[in-house]
């Protein structure tokens, strides 16, 4: 990871402005440049251009990309915890994930380049966070297999790993998408049938016959 650049304090007219927005403008900006090339290609330079800020604001802000990689990944925790809360079933948790393509597609995007980049634990600030929420899923999947729901056979961790692929596919293989189906798979008219199937398929592994 590149070192960070000192932290310059903006201009006292600059620090006026709405603090708020300003760094709301700014994670937008951060999330449509990490979506579009990644964390190591992505450029403070744009992402301040893309906000229309002046760059020293994202030091003084987030601390340089570092900080700002950080900042989204919060913000994605906080996104999840509005689009499936705790009692929510599972049909509906896979449906809500496969429709978070339409919403926020750049997010889905962050999600898939954060395992394309993935080079260890040593180098992912997250990786704690990310697998205490992700012990969670597999928490319920066991729970559904202790009450009888969920064929003894099915690895809960194994199933959280596939049912997280089939809610990104569309998003990471939109040409086998359009190969397959002869579909955009970034369209409404497409990624709301396909989210209603993900439910449809978990709805009857969990509750076979029903």
């Amino acid at each position: 990871m590149p070192p960070r650049s000192p932290r310059r304090s903006p201009k006292a007219g600059e620090r006026q402005r709405d603090p708020e927005r300003t760094q709301a403008l700014i994670l937008d900006a951060a999330t449509a440049e990490f979506a579009a090339h990644g964390y190591a290609g992505a450029r403070v330079s744009t992402i301040a251009k893309r906000a229309g800020v002046n760059q020293q604001l994202i030091s003084y802000y987030f601390d340089g990309k570092e900080g700002l990689a950080k900042a989204i990944s919060d913000r994605w925790r906080k996104r999840e915890d509005e689009l499936v809360p705790a009692d929510t079933p599972l049909p509906e948790q896979v449906r809500r994930y496969a429709l978070e393509s339409l919403s926020n597609p750049a997010g889905v995007r962050l999600l898939a380049w954060s395992g394309l980049e993935y080079d260890g634990p040593d180098g992912d600030p997250d990786q704690d966070a990310r697998a205490e929420r992700l012990r969670g899923n597999i928490d319920g999947l066991r729970a559904l297999q202790q009450e009888g729901r969920l064929p003894e056979g099915v690895d809960p961790a194994v199933l959280a790993v596939m049912l997280m692929g089939a809610a990104m596919a569309p998003v990471v293989l939109p040409h086998v998408v359009k190969g397959l189906c002869g579909a955009d798979a970034t369209s409404e008219d497409f990624l709301r049938p396909y989210a209603d199937q993900l439910a449809v398929l978990v709805e009857a592994l969990i509750e076979p016959g029903k």
